[in-house]
């Protein structure tokens, strides 16, 4: 595909002077404004610029979002918070050009893999593999996706849930997973997958609450509020599996958690994330979906 964009090249920062750098954030990786998860991998690019050190890995970030981010000019402030043989705490603060408010915030932490022990907890859920998946991508008229610029850059598909566009579903256990893949491939110099991409990823998790609400005719968008990842290993497969739990929803808000696996089973990343809960139609639903 002609079109296609890659995530490392257009959330690479510019140096401008020591600890301040500018960025132009396009179009290309919208929602209806640019993807939350793909601005927290800009500010965790500027981060890792500064630290320098190859060695040093991305281990956690959270995101805090308090204004909307157009595409367009952005400026970000990195402040290394501390730097230790071990780890590195480090801010990114990001502006829309020239604005005097902040329109988030980014803090994380770097590590450098050290000695201890290997223990796996977590068991990957029981979907089919990305080839046997339905893709997000199709002619239906009512398909959210087509519309927007963030999928035209990721090949994505359900495992788990209904394609809520086609009719005829039902509301279910508000879980939702879903396989992706960039059309760019994203890599580090070590020739993984980039940890710093995992952060778009994890930032889809509304369709595991419209999972549980079900058909009818209440209709939301849920913007990030904040988006916290962990990453915790590597992989050198392309597709991963962002599989999302929706614990809450109330007053407004909701709470989802999600896992993130490559395709051979290996857990990548946890996240989590509030989301302002914006209505677009129907009064909203009492719903208790813990016993699905």
């Amino acid at each position: 595909m002609s079109d296609v964009a890659d995530l490392a090249a257009d959330t690479t920062p510019t140096p401008i002077s020591a600890g301040r750098y500018h960025l132009e954030i396009s179009r290309r990786w919208n929602f209806a404004l640019p993807s939350g998860g793909v601005l927290a991998t800009a500010a965790l690019r500027a981060a890792s610029q500064e630290l320098a050190d190859e060695g040093l890995r991305l281990g956690s970030a959270t995101a805090i979002f308090c204004t909307p981010i157009q595409p367009g000019a952005l400026d970000l402030d990195v402040t290394i918070l501390r730097r230790g043989g071990s780890a590195a705490q480090i801010r990114t603060t990001v502006r829309a050009g020239g604005a005097p408010e902040v329109g988030f915030e980014v803090v994380a932490t770097f590590c450098r893999d050290r000695r201890g022990p290997d223990v796996r907890g977590a068991r990957m859920p029981d979907v089919p593999p990305p080839d046997a998946c339905p893709s997000v991508i199709d002619e239906h008229g009512s398909n959210p996706h087509p519309k927007s610029t963030f999928f035209a850059q990721v090949d994505c598909r359900v495992a788990r849930g209904d394609r809520f566009w086609l009719g005829g579903w039902e509301a279910r256990a508000p879980r939702y997973a879903r396989w992706f893949r960039y059309r760019a491939p994203q890599r580090d110099a070590a020739g993984r997958f980039d940890r710093l991409a995992l952060a778009p990823l994890a930032d889809t998790m509304p369709p595991a609450l419209l999972q549980a609400i079900g058909p009818g005719e209440y209709r939301f968008y849920a913007p990030s509020c904040d988006l916290t990842l962990h990453a915790v290993d590597d992989t050198d497969r392309e597709w991963v599996l962002v599989s999302v739990y929706a614990r809450r929803a109330r007053a407004g808000w909701a709470i989802a958690e999600a896992e993130l696996w490559d395709d051979t089973g290996r857990l990548l990343g946890v996240a989590t994330q509030t989301m302002y809960i914006s209505h677009l139609r129907g009064e909203p639903p009492i719903i208790d979906a813990s016993d699905r």
